[in-house]
């Protein structure tokens, strides 16, 4: 239930502000891809080459967030709506206050990450495809998450018994199969050069 009797208190210091003061735009970019495709090692290896420029980012990452934050969601189709929920308003607090915010969430159905889109200001929200097939991510299997799915120890995994719906107009599609990640993250940089979110 909805709590009553709320009122907004503007901030004293604008989102606007908070840009000119950092030199950059604020904004979201939304890495998505199966569990195993590298988001989070390329979302913080980009954290790290944007840093060395003198960039701020934060990354929000699905595991970390997990641990508090969600940590009383489960992972059936209504949980992870919720938790990208979540995640969405918590990323428009982060741009909010100037901040480039980078997530690395499977957030497997489109019309979440559309609604997270659409609580953000036009040019705030970038959707990045990271690609990687099913097949490959469970050669890797980092986290050991597909055996155990294979094995029916872990319900609701995506790509196995759970769907993953690709995005069909991402901003940047990087294919983390074929390339590294020192490449994906140049090829990152280069697109939002191309487009003004950085100047450097």
């Amino acid at each position: 239930m909805a709590a009553n009797n709320i009122v907004w208190h503007d901030a004293s210091i604008s989102k606007e502000e908070r840009q000119v003061r950092n030199s950059y735009p604020s904004y979201v970019l939304w890495f998505t891809g199966l569990s195993g495709s590298g988001k989070s090692t390329l979302a913080n290896a980009l954290a790290r080459y944007l840093y060395e420029s003198s960039i701020q980012t934060y990354v929000l990452d699905g595991d970390n967030i997990r641990h508090g934050l969600n940590k009383d969601l489960g992972f059936t189709d209504q949980d992870r709506k919720e938790n990208i929920r979540r995640i969405g308003e918590v990323s428009k607090l982060f741009v909010d206050s100037g901040q480039i915010v980078i997530t690395a969430f499977i957030s497997p159905f489109r019309e979440d990450r559309q609604q997270v889109k659409e609580i953000l200001a036009e040019n705030e929200f970038f959707e990045v495809y990271v690609k990687c097939s099913i097949d490959e991510c469970e050669i890797r299997d980092p986290k050991g998450l597909y055996k155990k799915a294979r094995n029916n120890e872990i319900k609701h995994f995506t790509g196995i018994d759970s769907p993953y719906e690709e995005p069909e107009t991402p901003a940047i599609t990087v294919d983390t199969e074929h390339q590294t990640i020192e490449q994906s993250v140049l090829q990152i940089v280069q697109f939002l050069r191309e487009r003004n979110l950085i100047l450097s």
